[in-house]
């Protein structure tokens, strides 16, 4: 059940600066709020199982403007039918895997919109490069083809405070920003508006949007 009325929407969407795009997480949740929310507007949708994105994306097949955003954990023998479903890729924590996503990005004549996830602060329950492993395999990832490198992605460990939070976006930024990449998907329902303070591009808001799942 959708959370949000088109008013509720209307605020939340107001409240989010030009150059920041809002990417609504609606895993969990049944097609129907989708088609709801969109009604309103909204065009990036993100999920993180893929069958349940498939029969999603086929109740959904008139919505044909609709942009599909993968935000999970990705596994090796997902890859393809993730290439083919999703425009864009949020979760990429290590080198063997964007090796793997380009070379069947080739086979398969895609390139996608790919963000890597890099830990700034060491959690045991999150993947994602370390900033020194990322720059020192720097040169190898921008060799890759069809892959179109637009960012990178992370998420704050659960114990550190907004101010906490708001330090790590701001790293983030920095870090994009020193190797030349123009987005930042961070910030989710708890802490987008850190996320936002601390130079995001894209904010991934669930329960906000949709409520519990």
């Amino acid at each position: 059940m959708i959370l949000t009325g088109s008013n509720e929407f209307k605020k939340i969407k107001d409240s989010i600066p030009l150059g920041v795009n809002l990417l609504a997480v609606s895993k969990g949740h049944k097609h129907d709020s989708i088609r709801k929310l969109s009604g309103y507007g909204q065009l990036d949708f993100g999920e993180s199982r893929l069958q349940e994105a498939i029969l999603k994306k086929i109740d959904l097949s008139d919505l044909t403007q609709l942009r599909w955003h993968f935000v999970g954990t990705l596994q090796k023998n997902k890859v393809r039918r993730v290439i083919k479903e999703f425009d864009f890729i949020h979760s990429v924590d290590s080198l063997p895997l964007l090796e793997r996503i380009s070379r069947i990005s080739q086979e398969e004549q895609k390139s996608p919109n790919i963000f890597l996830q890099v830990k700034f602060i060491e959690d045991p329950n999150k993947g994602g490069f370390l900033k020194e492993e990322l720059l020192k395999s720097w040169s190898n990832i921008i060799s890759l083809k069809n892959i179109n490198l637009i960012g990178l992605m992370t998420i704050p460990p659960i114990v550190l405070n907004a101010y906490q939070r708001k330090d790590l976006f701001c790293e983030c930024r920095n870090f994009a920003n020193h190797l030349g990449l123009k987005d930042c998907s961070m910030g989710m329902s708890n802490d987008w508006q850190e996320a936002i303070q601390g130079g995001a591009t894209w904010i991934r808001l669930g329960s906000l949007l949709f409520g519990k799942r």
